[in-house]
C-alpha cells in the first residue's frame, strides 16, 4: 500500500493508517454516554431497529454468534438469552473504552456465562474459518476504514449458511426526508453532543461519517463482490436506517 494513500474521516481526507486511531478516540470520549445518546438522537427508535435485526438473525440455542462493533453490549445481551447454555456470544470491538463498557454491561446483566469480549480489527479478525452462525454489525462499518477487507473477513469465518447481518446509517429514500435529516445532523447532534456529552466534534463527526458511508445498493454489491450470496436490504425510518443481510454458502 502507498505510503500517501488516503481515505476520509467524516469529510476530511487523512492518511489511510491515521484513521482507525481517529476513530478509535472519537470513541474513546463517547463511551460513557453512548447509550444515553443513542436514545436521545433517534428518539428510541434504535430499539426497534436492534429488535428487527435479532428477528431477522435467525438465533437460535446452541449457536456461535459475533457481534462485532458491539459497544456496549445491548445487542450482546439479547443474543445471549437467544443461544442459552450451549451457544456463545462474542462481543467484540476495537475500542477498549466501549468494549469496557459492554463488559461491565454483560456481567451485570447475568451473561457472563456464555459470551466473552474481544478487542478485535474488523479488517483482520482473530478467529477460525467457520466458527460463527451469525454476524452483526450495527452502526460500525461505517467506521472500518478497509470495509472490503473486513467483509472478506467475516465471510471467512461466518459457517456455511451462516448470515452477515449490516445495520447501519443509509441514505433517505425521500428527497423532503433527507432535506430534513440534514438539518437534524448538522445542527441538532452536535448541539446535543455538547451538551449531553460536553463533545461537539465527535458528533459532527457523526454525522459527516454517515454521508460517507455507502448507499443501500453500493453496500449490497460490495456484499456481493466479498463472496455473500443472496444479498438484500430493508430500508428503516425512510432509509435513514437500512438492515443489509448476506448468507455464506
Amino acid at each position: 500500500m502507498a505510503d500517501d494513500k488516503t481515505t476520509h474521516f467524516g469529510f476530511q481526507e487523512v492518511p489511510w493508517q491515521d484513521k482507525a486511531s481517529r476513530v478509535a478516540g472519537v470513541f474513546r470520549s463517547v463511551a460513557p454516554k453512548y447509550d444515553l445518546m443513542n436514545d436521545l438522537m433517534s428518539m428510541g427508535i434504535h430499539r426497534a431497529w436492534k429488535r428487527f435485526t435479532l428477528e431477522l438473525a435467525g438465533v437460535r440455542p446452541g449457536h456461535r454468534v459475533l457481534d462485532l462493533a458491539g459497544g456496549t453490549g445491548d445487542l450482546a445481551m439479547k443474543f445471549s438469552r437467544l443461544v442459552g447454555d450451549t451457544g456463545e456470544v462474542v462481543l467484540a470491538d476495537i475500542n477498549e473504552a466501549m468494549l469496557g463498557v459492554g463488559r461491565d454491561r454483560l456481567f451485570d446483566a447475568g451473561c457472563a456465562h456464555n459470551t466473552r469480549v474481544a478487542q478485535v480489527n474488523a479488517e483482520a479478525l482473530p478467529f477460525a474459518d467457520n466458527s460463527f452462525n451469525c454476524i452483526t454489525i450495527a452502526f460500525g462499518l461505517r467506521n472500518v476504514t478497509d470495509k472490503d477487507k473486513a467483509l472478506k473477513s467475516m465471510l471467512r469465518v461466518l459457517k456455511p449458511g451462516g448470515r452477515l447481518l449490516v445495520l447501519e446509517f443509509s441514505k433517505p429514500i425521500h428527497k423532503p426526508l433527507s432535506k430534513l435529516y440534514d438539518i437534524y445532523s448538522f445542527n441538532v447532534l452536535p448541539r446535543l453532543g455538547k451538551a449531553i456529552a460536553d463533545d461537539a466534534e465527535s458528533y459532527q463527526y457523526l454525522a459527516e461519517s454517515i454521508r460517507m458511508h455507502p448507499d443501500q445498493q453500493t453496500l449490497k454489491g460490495m456484499m456481493e463482490a466479498a463472496g455473500f450470496a443472496r444479498c438484500d436490504y430493508f430500508n428503516m425510518t425512510g432509509g435513514i436506517v437500512a438492515l443489509h443481510r448476506g448468507f455464506k454458502v
